[in-house]
């Protein structure tokens, strides 16, 4: 792949990864724009919903400087016409010459821009590249639903918590700051009632004691009520749904696309069983217990051939403790 078309891929990633969490129910693309000699012109990102699509942010950027230049995008353009105009007119009117892009949009509503830019005379060609800042956002239009991360912290035994029921802190202070930051990247975090009522938890996006810019929706699951509990939460804000797929549509309805699911475990054991876990983060540290209290309170499977199966994506260091992101084999 020529040079600037490297350089104008790794702009719009960037770019896309950079408004991650802010731009539900649509996806976090990004975008970058060419002029005629290759220099990168303009740079852009979606903008939160009812703002501008990442290429009509890329193209204001780049100005006149886009007539007979090239667009790189992580999403397919759209070519529907929505709260915005479709985004495969408006590289048409801005004398783009050429298109990249990575990944088809799945949305039956949105989906035609490549068709449509070719049918104009405009080059398209599709990259092989998989933008990791996507994956929720595809996976939640293809299942009609969130895409569901399931996290944990676990010693190398293989437990979250120790008989007595203590789980803190299992990680190290690396590790929490991750967490933390995810939280940013995503449209609500879940936990159920269990949790809500014995560790009082506020579900915040924070670095120290300062909350970050970008914060989730709390979200509780269970019947059990939370009057003379969850104080935070309380103070805070919450939503509370009875059961797993009440949640989830209610979320999905309400424009979230990508959900985290942080505990207990039988909340975990639910969404297992449901079968609607699409990603698992496992922070592991370096202790061993022995004895304690696993992730999950069910089987998944009784034998190795049942057990539910994940591929492994990243694997980070966090100080002493590693991160495993691993996604489901479908």
């Amino acid at each position: 792949m020529d040079h600037s078309i490297e350089t104008a891929l790794a702009a719009a990633t960037a770019a896309g990864e950079s408004v991650r969490g802010t731009t539900s129910p649509n996806p976090p693309v990004g975008a970058a724009i060419l002029d005629r000699q290759g220099n990168l012109v303009g740079t852009g990102a979606t903008e939160p919903a009812g703002g501008a699509h990442a290429e009509i942010v890329a193209l204001r950027e780049a100005g006149e400087k886009a007539e007979g230049g090239t667009a790189v995008v992580t999403l397919e353009p759209c070519n529907h016409t929505g709260l915005t105009g479709p985004c495969s007119q408006a590289l048409l009117a801005a004398g783009i010459e050429f298109v990249y892009y990575c990944h088809p949009d799945p949305d039956p509503k949105a989906q035609g821009g490549a068709d449509h830019l070719r049918q104009q005379g405009v080059g398209v060609e599709r990259l092989d590249r998989d933008v990791g800042t996507l994956r929720p956002w595809l996976t939640a239009v293809r299942r009609n639903r969130p895409h569901v991360t399931l996290k944990f912290a676990q010693t190398l035994d293989g437990f979250t918590a120790a008989l007595d029921g203590s789980s803190k802190w299992i990680t190290g202070d690396e590790a929490r700051r991750h967490v933390h930051a995810d939280r940013t990247k995503r449209d609500a975090v879940i936990i159920g009632t269990g949790t809500a009522i014995a560790d009082d938890p506020s579900l915040t996006a924070r670095d120290g004691a300062l909350e970050l810019p970008n914060q989730p929706r709390r979200v509780v699951i269970g019947g059990r009520s939370l009057t003379g509990h969850a104080r935070n939460l309380h103070h805070l804000g919450f939503e509370q749904y009875r059961g797993i797929p009440d949640a989830l549509w209610r979320l999905w309805d309400s424009g979230a696309r990508d959900v985290l699911v942080e505990g207990g475990a039988h909340l975990a054991s639910g969404f297992m069983e449901s079968g609607t876990v699409d990603a698992i983060q496992a922070y592991i540290a370096p202790k061993l217990l022995g004895q304690g209290r696993s992730v999950l309170t069910e089987a998944v499977g009784l034998t190795i051939a049942e057990a539910a199966e994940f591929n492994l994506r990243h694997v980070t260091r966090l100080g002493d403790d590693v991160l495993l992101e691993l996604t489901r084999k479908d």
